[in-house]
């Protein structure tokens, strides 16, 4: 088969990121957020819930005495922040910190099996129940961030140890898992594995990693179904009563073959992780039929179970997709880890065929769930991210428990956390990536960037003013002239883009756009300048008519940012306000909000409440709308000044109505 995969601009330590608005959030990542999460790992964070991540490897090493304590993915926290560390000593030394870690891998590598086996739940709490529970338990999971943590920090610092760790543990799965006699035909209940193994293969070369990770994908949903023999095995014990993780097939998408799914069902976490895996492997092998399961589900996903802001997951029972255009604002699911998962799949379909609709959600899901995700301050994260909230409610209504009206301290399951910190502590290497001699640029963000492109190194300089204005730069660097492609997205919130080289204005012609990028073709000399204009209008957008929970109200989108109503800016009962899609629209920056924040203020009427007294319901009334205006800030930063209503969709100006 032919391979589909393409030459990515993935090394740290070919990019510097230099961006006003970017760079501020990967010094927080080094200085507060992953310094603050090692506090957490070790239970030093007054007032949460205790983690004992560190302490249960500690006690599985022998180094510590005590039992095991926290969720059954509890190592998997470690194992991202030591991902995250790996990549910020990939993008600059840190000895401090380089100690942190090695002395966390040594306490790793104690804890594992002379086998290579490596879990501390199974080691303290169920010694005999060793790949008996993969429906809920979550081994391979563990073991897939374990092993991306150990190829990030091998590539950042060259040091052995912790990917033979990692590898010792994939040759005991790779001895426990396949097809083969006597091997368990299985695979994870959370997928993982999968996706780990694919940067295990492309680290060591080793193929017997890439046949696992597609065994994986292919046993998934096979009949006899898995599920049900494993379950017989244990004789019906369970380990999560309330999800029947064993029952629910579509839960962990185990409900058909891989290559049969058609619409995103169940767990919405997993799906993403399932379908990077998936992309991955069919970038390896060239297998078309894979790749076309990934387009399937990437289409679902995104024209039919997405929120405006890059969310995924609409129900909280199990965390879940339901069904077509059932987005609703203010019970949405929509968790962190699981817009951070849809990033993972769309570079990877980036890297397989250059799609602006890839980068395009891409960049939705960055800019407003996942920096959503963590409070100004890195010390405070959203799980869940509503499009809706009203406190009162929230603490009333049970319908709402999963829903927080403030940023928490911690969790006890603590996915997202660490989860935000290896996203951001990597932003560069979704920036950029190279195919058939052209440089693809998917993000505006400032950065300088090292490329092979026609033969010899290319330094390629951008300077942005995005998110809030639609102002770019670029500077090529190189030896000599040379002939190549440079690849610019036009975003799906821009209008027609303006683009000069070396102050010479570019006619666009059809020939130059592909699916969503104009493709400048040209012999680039040294110093060659190129500006991008992208115009940046404040948009109403409408949700498609099938989505009940949008009718009859618009949102405001300017550039990547999707905005919001806060109740500190326009007062309590925020489902009150009314605005017309084609007022006036006025924009600012203002520094002093939120560290710097571009604001829109939009005429708008909230409806009076007079001649309502002591009525729930009238006939032949006319509703009464007092002129007023709204306030809206980018969603992303709401919530970072205290508990109050914010709403993203707002009612449209109603016919009918009578103006005072």
């Amino acid at each position: 088969m032919r391979n589909l995969s393409v030459s990515t601009a993935t090394s740290l330590k070919n990019i510097t990121i230099q961006d006003d608005f970017w760079s501020p959030y990967i010094s927080l990542v080094r200085d507060v957020v992953v310094p603050y999460q090692w506090e957490a790992l070790n239970d030093r964070i007054e007032g949460t819930e205790p983690s004992h991540a560190i302490k249960n490897f500690k006690i599985a090493a022998g180094l510590e005495e005590g039992e095991f304590y926290g969720m059954v993915f509890q190592d998997s926290d470690v194992a991202k922040w030591l991902e995250a560390v790996g990549y910020l000593l990939e993008l600059q030394p840190d000895p401090e910190l380089e100690t942190v870690a090695d002395s966390v891998i040594e306490i790793i590598a104690k804890a594992q099996h002379a086998d290579g086996y490596l879990n501390t739940y199974f080691t303290l709490k169920e010694p005999n129940g060793r790949w008996t529970n993969l429906a809920e338990c979550h081994e391979l999971y563990c073991a897939g961030h374990l092993i991306e943590a150990a190829v990030a920090y091998h590539k950042a610092t060259g040091k052995n140890q912790i990917m033979s760790v990692a590898c010792k543990l994939a040759d005991c799965i790779d001895e426990a898992f396949g097809p083969e006699e006597g091997k368990i035909k299985g695979y994870d209940g959370h997928q993982e594995i999968e996706l780990a193994l694919m940067k295990l293969y492309h680290a060591t070369g080793q193929e017997r990693y890439l046949r696992l990770s597609r065994f994986f994908l292919d046993q998934r949903g096979q009949l006899p179904h898995f599920y049900d023999e494993e379950y017989e095995r244990r004789q019906g014990s369970i380990h999560f009563p309330s999800l029947r993780m064993a029952k629910d097939r579509s839960y962990s998408q185990a409900h058909l073959p891989v290559r049969m799914q058609q619409t995103a069902e169940g767990h919405a976490v997993r799906v993403v992780y399932m379908l990077a895996g998936m992309a991955d492997v069919a970038a390896e092998t060239g297998d078309e039929d894979l790749l076309q399961a990934c387009r399937a589900l990437w289409k679902n996903i995104v024209t039919k179970r997405m929120y405006i802001t890059g969310a995924i997951g609409s129900m909280a029972h199990g965390e879940a997709f339901t069904l077509d255009y059932d987005l609703p604002s203010d019970t949405a699911y929509a968790e962190t880890c699981a817009s951070i998962g849809l990033i993972f799949f769309a570079q990877r379909m980036l890297g397989i065929e250059p799609k602006g609709e890839y980068a395009d959600v891409l960049e939705r899901a960055l800019y407003n769930t996942v920096i959503g995700g963590m409070s100004r301050d890195g010390k405070h994260f959203f799980y869940v991210n509503p499009l809706e909230v009203w406190p009162e409610a929230n603490r009333v209504n049970k319908n709402f428990e999963h829903v927080k009206v403030e940023r928490q301290q911690w969790f006890g399951c603590a996915c997202c956390p660490p989860n935000i910190a290896r996203l951001l502590a990597s932003l560069g290497s979704y920036i950029y990536s190279v195919k058939d001699n052209t440089a693809y640029v998917h993000l505006y963000i400032g950065s300088q960037i090292q490329l092979e492109l026609a033969g010899q190194k290319v330094h390629l300089v951008q300077q942005s003013e995005l998110p809030w204005e639609g102002v770019v730069r670029f500077e090529v660097g190189l030896q000599t002239a040379a002939r190549f492609k440079l690849a610019l997205r036009i975003p799906d919130w821009s209008g027609e883009p303006e683009i000069r080289i070396n102050g010479e204005g570019l006619t666009i012609s059809s020939d130059q756009r592909t699916d969503g990028y104009v493709v400048i073709d040209r012999q680039w000399g040294p110093g060659d300048i190129v500006h991008l204009v992208l115009p940046m209008p404040v948009q109403p957008m409408k949700g498609n008519p099938l989505i009940r929970e949008t009718i009859g109200k618009i949102a405001f989108q300017r550039g990547p940012m999707v905005y919001c109503l806060e109740e500190a800016d326009n007062g309590p009962n925020l489902h009150q306000l009314v605005v017309k899609s084609d007022a006036d629209k006025q924009v600012a920056f203002e520094s002093g909000l939120l560290g710097g924040l571009q604001s829109i203020t939009v005429p708008a009427y909230r409806i009076r409440e007079e001649g309502w007294a002591d009525k729930l319901y009238q006939a032949n009334i006319d509703m009464k709308l007092e002129a007023t205006t709204a306030r809206f800030i980018p969603y992303f930063a709401w919530a970072n000044r205290g508990s109050g209503e914010m709403r993203v969709w707002v009612a449209e100006t109603m016919a009918s109505t009578k103006f005072i």
